[in-house]
């Protein structure tokens, strides 16, 4: 009983944190420090920075995901632990080059524009869908309630993966158009 007194306590954190995150960021996105007088050199070079942070992160879930499947339940704890931080810290370097910088715009032609599109959509959409899922997989981590956690993690994990593997794709397609 206690277990899911816990996961209640956090379902509206939960609900909150799943909106307010794409919600900030889509505004964020759209706001430019420099409109607001503020002088501020462009984060150029911070897109490598975070995808690789995004690279590092899937390396960690594939890890986290070895280490219970040997019974070291503490080191998963940890590495998921440590996914979780890697990704607010990509967040964050995301939101602070978009504040200061112009996007870039992909410059493909053909059939690589069309994928690189399918790409960065597909990344977007699961991006956000994939908040609510990595915060009650965890939570019911921290109830000890594996069983739900267990179920849960089994499609949370390739969906947090794919999110952090198409991050570092979309990077290293669009990494030519950038101008510095």
């Amino acid at each position: 009983m206690e277990n899911n007194s816990l996961e209640k306590k956090f379902n509206k954190f939960i609900i909150a944190v799943s909106i307010l995150i794409p919600v900030v960021v889509a505004i964020l996105f759209g706001v430019k420090l420099k409109d607001f007088g503020y002088n501020v050199e462009p984060l150029s070079f911070l897109p490598p920075i975070y995808a690789t942070t995004n690279g590092i992160t899937a390396i960690v879930l594939i890890v986290a995901v070895i280490a219970i499947k040997n019974g070291k339940r503490k080191l998963h704890e940890r590495l998921m632990t440590s996914a979780i931080a890697l990704s607010v810290a990509f967040l964050v370097m995301y939101v602070a080059y978009h504040m200061t910088s112009d996007s870039a715009k992909f410059g493909g032609e053909g059939i690589i524009r069309y994928v690189y599109f399918f790409i960065l959509i597909t990344h977007i959409v699961l991006s956000i869908a994939i908040i609510p899922m990595v915060l009650i997989t965890y939570v019911r981590a921290l109830a000890e309630n594996f069983d739900k956690h267990k179920k849960i993690s089994k499609i949370t994990f390739p969906i947090w993966l794919y999110v952090a593997i198409t991050g570092v794709v979309v990077y290293l397609m669009i990494s030519p158009y950038y101008v510095y």
